[in-house]
C-alpha cells in the first residue's frame, strides 16, 4: 500500500501541474475515486491514504526547496523545468519524502526507482532517477 501511495502521489503531482488544479482538490479526487476502482478488466490499488497525502502536500509546501536540490543533482544545462513533467512529479514527491526523514533514504531511493520503471519501463530513466535521488538523499 506504501507502494501505491508512491506511484498516486506521482500521478497526483502531474496531474496537477498538467491541469493547474490545487493540492486538496486532486487529493479528494484520488482519494475518492481511484483508490481500489475496478474496471473491466483491472483494479487500481488500495493506498497508503495517509502517506499520499503527506507526499503530495509536503511536496507542494516544499516545492522551491525540492526543486532546488532537484537542480544541484541534475547537470547546470539540464535544470528541472526543462526535465520530462512525469519525473519533475517524481523528484517532487522523493524529495517529499526524503524531507520528512522517517523512511530510510534507501528505501526511498528503491521505491522510488521501481515507480520510474512503471512509468517509463523501456527507457533509461530508472537509472536516472536512482542517480538523481542518490544525490538528493545524500545532501
Amino acid at each position: 500500500m506504501r507502494s501505491a501511495a508512491r506511484f498516486f502521489a506521482v500521478q497526483a503531482l502531474f496531474q496537477m501541474e498538467a491541469a493547474g488544479q490545487a493540492a486538496d482538490k486532486v487529493i479528494a479526487e484520488f482519494s475518492n475515486h481511484r483508490f481500489g476502482e475496478r474496471f473491466e478488466d483491472y483494479e487500481m490499488a488500495e493506498a497508503d491514504q495517509g502517506l499520499f497525502r503527506r507526499l503530495v502536500s509536503e511536496a507542494v509546501n516544499l516545492q522551491a526547496q525540492i526543486d532546488q536540490m532537484t537542480d544541484r543533482a541534475l547537470v547546470e544545462k539540464w535544470p528541472i523545468n526543462r526535465s520530462d513533467p512525469t519525473l519533475r512529479a517524481l523528484f517532487r514527491a522523493a524529495g517529499a519524502e526524503l524531507s520528512e526523514a522517517t523512511t530510510p533514504p534507501r528505501v526511498v531511493i528503491v521505491e522510488f526507482v521501481e515507480v520510474a520503471r512503471a512509468f517509463f519501463p523501456e527507457g533509461r530513466e530508472p537509472k536516472f532517477v536512482n542517480a538523481v535521488i542518490d544525490h538528493m538523499a545524500r545532501e
